[in-house]
């Protein structure tokens, strides 16, 4: 019999058998869950100890089948987010999911595609691949919006990292507050006397670039400012001295930088300025809204936000397990908040009235 046993996995029967007791009882402790009567506290341990000598391992497969539930969390990535260039910015996220769903009790199931060239679906042949799964973190900014309307129309429970708005469908996301972070950013640098701040954002109408334009008004409004423009960066390397010194002439003391996609423009209005004749932050000041990567040359001490990406994930987790412990539960959205970073790129202006 104990040759048997080592050449085919133990079920539930030879656990029944070396405790002592009925598959029924085995069942209820393993699962959890108590039956018509309360089994005795040696008897369970009685049960435990037979796992563990037989080295049982509960069938996935057939425990999703009884309950609807398999305990995995899958987590989808609409682009690559493993690459040294995205690596920096994608990882805390992926930590705090990873670390969430560890300690909740579930395991994750990571969904690709093969082949670099192939696009990424997340209805493979028509059906929702998503489904071996509870439920589904989703995170990347090259989204398909068509796809998260189907996910919605399904009733498939996901959760995604970053503000999404999709027409006719409200989906569950965690999102950094952006609009916060930002009127904070520059109610900051007109406590430092700055009175013309510039905005550089980058082109489009995705969710976070609309979130920091709200909070860049928001913060104008609260310092009482007047706008001075808005200038759009398509590609960092237009940053040149002419226009940033033509800036400068214009009484502009301050720059508050949306990260663009390779998340340099802050890096080249500073070489920009610094070329035109302007130190940073003795001549003007820089803000950038988020987080700069470690990649970034040079590297400087920004006056930033810090986006918690790590919490971002564990709460994106602890949303997705809520929608699936709560029957019919409605889209619900979280925003968390950003800690402003002081840092060193940006100063009172000279001879300018400070406020507190």
């Amino acid at each position: 019999m104990a040759e048997e046993r080592k050449r085919r996995r133990p079920t539930q029967i030879d656990i029944a058998r070396q405790a002592g007791v009925s598959q029924a009882t085995v069942s209820q402790v393993i699962n959890g869950v108590s039956g018509d009567y309360q089994i005795a506290p040696a008897t369970r341990q009685r049960v435990l100890d037979a796992v563990r000598e037989l080295g049982y391992v509960a069938n996935p497969v057939a425990r999703s089948l009884k309950s609807g539930r398999n305990q995995m969390l899958g987590l989808y990535t609409f682009e690559a987010v493993f690459p040294t260039d995205h690596r920096d910015f994608y990882h805390p996220f992926l930590q705090g999911v990873e670390a969430e769903a560890a300690e909740r009790g579930y395991d994750l199931v990571l969904f690709t595609s093969a082949g670099a060239a192939r696009e990424r679906g997340l209805f493979a042949g028509g059906a929702n691949r998503l489904k071996v799964a509870d439920g589904c973190v989703l995170l990347g900014r090259h989204l398909r919006r068509a796809e998260l309307a189907r996910l919605a129309e399904e009733d498939f429970p996901f959760v995604f990292i970053g503000r999404r708005e999709i027409e006719g469908a409200r989906i569950s996301y965690v999102a950094a507050d952006y609009a916060t972070a930002t009127s904070r950013i520059v109610t900051e640098l007109a406590g430092l006397g700055h009175r013309r701040i510039r905005y550089l954002k980058v082109p489009g109408n995705a969710e976070p670039t609309r979130d920091r334009s709200s909070g860049f008004r928001r913060g104008l409004e609260q310092a009482g400012l007047d706008p001075v423009g808005v200038h759009l960066v398509a590609d960092p390397g237009e940053l040149r001295p002419g226009l940033v010194r033509g800036w400068l002439d214009d009484g502009v003391t301050a720059f508050v930088v949306e990260p663009t996609e390779d998340d340099r423009a802050a890096a080249a209005l500073c070489a920009a300025a610094e070329e035109a004749g302007a130190a940073v932050p003795a001549d003007c000041s820089v803000a950038v809204l988020g987080d700069p990567p470690s990649y970034c040359s040079p590297p400087r001490d920004w006056m930033r936000f810090a986006i918690p990406r790590e919490q971002m994930g564990r709460d994106a987790v602890d949303l997705l397990i809520g929608l699936l412990n709560t029957p019919d539960a409605e889209a619900h959205t979280l925003l968390v908040p950003c800690a402003f970073i002081r840092g060193a790129t940006a100063a009172a202006v000279p001879g300018g009235e400070r406020r507190s």
